[in-house]
C-alpha cells in the first residue's frame, strides 16, 4: 500500500487547479498552445497512410520463331547456329594467336627470352601457384612497417 501513496496523482491534480485558477494572462494561451502540442504529436502517430498497391505489369512476349515449327526445322536452325558459333570461336582462337605471336615478336625485339617465359606460365598452370610473384622473404620492404 506504500507504493500507492508514492503515486497519487491527487495531490498533482490540486496543484495544478491552485496554480490554474490564480489570475494569470497567460494561462489560456499556454493551455491552447500545449494541447495542440500534444494533439499534434498524438495525430501524427496515430494517422495510418494507406497506399493502393501498384497494378501488376502487363507482359508482352516477343516470339522470334513460328511456334508450329517442325522438328526438322528446329533441329536443322540448332545445328545452323552451332556452326556459326563454331566459326566465331574459331576466328577468336586465330586473333589470339596472332596477339600472341605479337607480343613474342615484340619481346624477342626486346631482348627478353620469351621461350623461357612461355615454360615458365606453362609450369604455373600445371601446378596452379604463380610463381612471378615475390614471396614474403624475398621481398625487401616485407619487414618495414608503412
Amino acid at each position: 500500500m506504500r507504493i500507492l501513496k508514492r503515486l497519487n496523482p491527487i495531490p498533482g491534480v490540486r496543484d495544478f487547479w491552485s496554480e490554474f485558477s490564480r489570475p494569470n494572462e497567460y494561462r489560456w494561451p499556454v493551455l491552447v498552445v500545449s494541447l495542440l502540442i500534444t494533439g499534434t504529436l498524438f495525430y501524427s502517430f496515430t494517422s495510418e497512410k494507406t497506399y493502393i498497391p501498384p497494378a501488376a505489369p502487363e507482359v508482352t512476349y516477343i516470339t522470334s520463331f513460328d511456334p508450329d515449327r517442325t522438328d526438322e526445322e528446329i533441329m536443322a536452325s540448332n545445328i545452323a547456329n552451332q556452326q556459326r558459333k563454331d566459326a566465331l570461336a574459331a576466328r577468336q582462337q586465330q586473333r589470339e594467336e596472332l596477339r600472341k605471336e605479337l607480343y613474342r615478336e615484340l619481346g624477342r625485339a626486346s631482348g627478353l627470352d620469351v621461350d623461357r617465359m612461355e615454360a615458365e606460365i606453362e609450369a604455373d598452370r600445371e601446378s596452379g601457384e604463380p610463381s612471378g610473384a615475390p614471396s614474403l622473404s624475398e621481398n625487401p620492404r616485407a619487414d618495414t612497417a608503412e
